[in-house]
């Protein structure tokens, strides 16, 4: 549905940033996230530089009937940053950061990605739970939980947020703390963009300079093995230690399957030497580089393994447990795989993000258990229903160890209706309650959405 011609002119009138129409220099070029599977074309592009944009786009969204999506880094996999024939209201140029050394605090608008986000902080010696993946963006990930290598000592992105600054779907520009509107302060920590469009994020920081990191890989026959050790060792692992492991391409580009364990220690050297000898000497790995490293490099490890423009389709659940048979079903399916490019992977929950209630915050997932992720990314678009079916193959094949839970940021564009309510759990209804009181005609759809009760 286009625009009408005088509500259009009328946004440019008032806009500091740049509206974008299908044609206008730029237009293609702002359209496109991260996932190159999407290929959407906007009506118009509201590219916003401070918080009266903001508002002005919704209103202007809301008076003309377009659907409205939201776009901060543009990194989720599932695309729905981007509105077919709708508006996007693109925060990418949003890019302020304000760091309090004294306070350890920061704010941030929600065009920052978390490489911009921990240079900041890190020029004083601070530092939050951020993506593992360096160019995320700082918004998606935290309303949606924000899993990262440092959250078993200092808990998710969402638990490490002290304010917003959020527009809803009425233009209201509204403060969100534990003190001011503090219903639509636990909303928006792990409710998504579902209640409006967040124009300031204020985190609390902690002290951290370097951390021991990296990752040890090992020959893909090994690869069952390397699990069983894995599973064995992280039932009993510390707060300073973070270890995911998985079957993963290797970091350089080649395509060789190989079985991988990537970590970070936040403790001291020695300790951290310590913790870490019984990975550093299981098996016979095919590479380990592991060390001190500053903990804003520790975040771009991954960063080449992920890059922009790949086609991409995941899909993920939380585990019952790492039994014996699903490692020898990830194995088997990793066998057959039809991309160099794609991995499966397995994060632990454990430490501080365990010991928040479920329903502190919007995040529910609170037990210590592994999250599941299949990671389907190829480049050849002629390969897209074959890897497709693939990651679907493999995910049902890992169904009956599921144990119920799923990441919110990790659900695709396709997933059945419950899937959203497997995502919030105990903290669904109430999240249904507050969608009702703040965004009652569902203006904010474009995500994984949560219905309104009326």
């Amino acid at each position: 549905m286009a625009a009408a011609p005088s509500r259009l002119e009328d946004l440019k009138a008032s806009f500091s940033g740049i509206v974008l129409l299908p044609g206008d220099s730029g237009y293609d070029e702002a359209r496109r996230i991260h996932n190159g599977l999407i290929d959407k074309r906007p009506a118009v592009i509201a590219l916003c530089q401070n918080t009266p944009d903001i508002r002005d786009a919704i209103n202007f969204g809301r008076e003309s009937d377009l659907e409205i999506s939201v776009r901060g880094g543009g990194h989720n996999p599932a695309g729905l940053a981007v509105a077919e024939g709708g508006l996007m209201i693109d925060l990418s140029t949003m890019k302020g950061i304000h760091v309090d050394p004294a306070g350890r605090t920061a704010h941030a608008q929600p065009g920052v990605i978390w490489n911009e986000f921990n240079r900041a902080t890190g020029l004083h010696g601070l530092a939050v739970t951020g993506g593992q993946i360096s160019t995320t963006g700082i918004a998606g990930l935290t309303l949606g939980g924000g899993l990262g290598w440092v959250m078993s000592s200092y808990g998710m992105a969402v638990d490490n947020v002290l304010s917003v600054e959020i527009v809803t779907a009425d233009g209201e520009v509204q403060r969100a703390s534990k003190d001011e509107n503090p219903d639509l302060f636990w909303a928006v920590r792990g409710g998504g963009g579902n209640f409006g469009v967040v124009s300031w994020f204020e985190y609390r920081l902690h002290p951290l300079t370097m951390v021991t990191g990296g990752l040890v890989t090992h020959p893909f026959p090994d690869a069952g093995d390397m699990l069983r050790f894995y599973r064995d060792f992280t039932t009993d692992v510390g707060d300073d230690l973070t270890v995911f492991a998985g079957i993963m391409p290797a970091l350089d580009g080649s395509g060789v399957k190989l079985g991988a364990m990537l970590m970070c220690h936040v403790g001291p050297p020695d300790k951290a030497q310590a913790d870490l000898e019984p990975i550093l000497s299981f098996g016979q790995p095919v590479m380990v580089e592991v060390g001190p490293i500053p903990y804003p490099v520790m975040n771009t490890i991954l960063d080449d393994a992920f890059p922009s423009g790949a086609l991409n389709y995941w899909k993920s659940s939380f585990l019952s447990g790492v039994t014996d048979d699903a490692i020898a079903t990830m194995v088997e399916h990793s066998a057959t795989c039809p991309s160099p490019m794609t991995g499966v992977l397995l994060e632990h929950f454990h430490g501080e993000v365990t010991r928040v209630d479920p329903t502190a915050t919007a995040f529910p997932h609170r037990e210590r258990s592994y999250n599941f992720l299949i990671f389907g990314q190829w480049m050849d678009p002629t390969t897209t229903e074959d890897n497709i079916l693939w990651v679907k193959e493999t995910y049902a094949a890992m169904e009956s160890h599921f144990g119920g839970g799923r990441y919110v940021n990790y659900l695709s564009d396709d997933e059945a209706d419950g899937s959203v309510q497997d995502a919030y759990g105990v903290v669904y209804n109430r999240l249904r309650e507050l969608k009702q009181r703040y965004d009652p005609h569902n203006l904010f759809h474009l995500n994984q959405n949560i219905h309104p009760t009326g």
